[in-house]
């Protein structure tokens, strides 16, 4: 009997796989067999020249990695893309982006998240953990263009009782929504907007409901030594006191994580993990970056993040992981930390565990869904290779993506998407741009503490 055709099977790739101990390798020639939004078997192209397929991608030249993961972002935010520019950090909020956000409607977050994963499937990015407003139409853009995501309603204390638990809502609502392509999570924004009350009921609501926690945290070291000066105790002490280190948490940023954070963070219950842009902090001049190195020593995995375009620019994860390395080199002082192959963990490995997929995404395996980019190294720019993990991280870009692959689906070929018409979404969002922008009204929807 032959055997049942495949849905998908790549060829004559090079396939970046994890041995037992989870270290970085290199399979040549390798062919990667889908079966019912799985990855089957990762085995030579030989094996399977004859074997049937829905559909055969000849990816000679190419390298096979799974999927990027965006651990941190405001999709809809690429609609802010260059509003607030060359801003201290409080400027930023309270003069531009707060007084913005409230005109927002939920057609606006529905466009700027279509444009956001139109940007984030062409740079290779499988899988993103959002934390925005109007979610609802965030998860009907994943479900259409059949992107992969962690999605979040964010609440501050200020929208009262409301808040917290319309963002419960969204996390029950949209659980395993999109074919089990979306994970919720609770949002709180941060805890210098959210009451410990507010913190301690979402600790609560998370264990009761088996719901991780995504908010930021200990973004900068002046927001910890704005809370040891208010409260005696740093942002994570904070997450302490109030039961969230005991959940499964998602920190954004915790560039201002401190020493006396760290025995915290080592013996937390639930699954913690940190994400880091660090494009961001470079661009509001932080004197700190995202403490990798000393994370990584107590056992919190670190995953890659963007942020929001209206801070980075940017929603390009290739650039944070290229950033990452060489920002952690300089910051350790150390050009031996963080490694090429290191990197790569952070990007994969890391990356899944931070937004609670692993072992579901982050490794070319058997059984693992089929979240696959393939990366074009034969520009002038990545030639020639000495070593294929330091050509991925220091010479590779995210234009280099040819092919983009979800849950067994191909969403980019060849560069070119077939989920989302841009040029259509980019017209109407520009003609709404001037009442997006207006701030004569004089609102915010938060004030930013100095």
């Amino acid at each position: 009997m032959s055997p049942a055709p495949a849905d998908l099977i790549i060829t004559g790739c090079t396939a970046l796989v994890h041995d037992d101990q989870e270290r970085i390798g290199f399979r040549e020639d390798a062919a990667i067999v889908v079966r019912d939004r799985v990855i089957d078997t990762v085995t030579g192209s030989a094996a399977v020249r004859d074997l049937p397929a829905a559909e055969r991608v000849d990816a000679r030249g190419q390298v096979a990695m799974p999927g990027l993961i965006n651990c941190h972002t405001h999709a809809p935010m690429v609609a802010l893309r260059g509003l607030a520019e060359d801003l201290p950090t409080e400027e930023w909020f309270n003069d531009v982006v707060w007084p913005v956000e409230s005109n927002l409607t939920e057609r606006d977050v529905e466009l700027g998240a279509r444009l956001a994963c139109a940007e984030l499937i062409r740079g290779g990015v499988t899988c993103f953990a959002d934390h925005y407003f109007a979610m609802d139409a965030v998860a009907a853009v994943v479900a259409e263009c059949g992107i992969r995501a962690q999605l979040g309603e964010a609440y501050f204390s200020s929208q009262g009782a409301e808040g917290r638990e319309k963002s419960l809502e969204f996390a029950l609502r949209h659980r395993g929504g999109a074919d089990g392509r979306i994970t919720t999570a609770l949002a709180p924004h941060a805890p210098y907007t959210v009451t410990d009350d507010d913190l301690t009921a979402t600790a609560e609501l998370a264990r009761a409901h088996d719901l991780p926690v995504h908010i930021h945290a200990a973004e900068n070291r002046d927001q910890t030594e704005a809370c040891l000066a208010r409260h005696g105790m740093t942002p994570i002490e904070v997450l302490d006191r109030t039961g969230l280190l005991d959940t499964d948490l998602l920190i954004a940023h915790g560039t201002g994580i401190v020493e006396r954070d760290l025995p915290l963070l080592e013996r937390t219950r639930g699954r913690t993990a940190v994400a880091t842009a660090p494009r961001g902090y470079l661009k509001f001049g932080w004197p700190t970056t995202t403490p990798v190195r000393a994370l990584r020593s107590v056992g919190v995995p670190v995953g890659l993040a963007t942020d929001g375009a209206a801070s980075n620019n940017s929603l390009d994860v290739w650039e944070s992981m290229t950033l990452t390395a060489l920002v952690q080199k300089s910051t350790e002082g150390d050009p031996r930390w963080l490694t090429s192959r290191q990197a790569l963990h952070h990007a994969t490995l890391q990356s899944a565990q931070a937004v609670g997929l692993g072992g579901r995404v982050g490794s070319l395996a058997p059984g693992c869904r089929a979240d696959i980019v393939l990366v074009d190294l034969s520009g002038p720019h990545t030639q020639p290779v000495h070593d294929l993990a330091a050509t991925l991280v220091h010479s590779a870009r995210s234009s280099d993506v040819r092919t983009t692959v979800v849950d067994g689906r191909i969403l980019m070929c060849d560069r070119e998407l077939l989920t989302i018409d841009v040029p259509t979404l980019v017209e109407e969002l520009t003609e709404r741009l001037p009442a997006l922008v207006d701030r004569s009204h004089g609102k915010r929807i938060q004030e930013y503490p100095t």
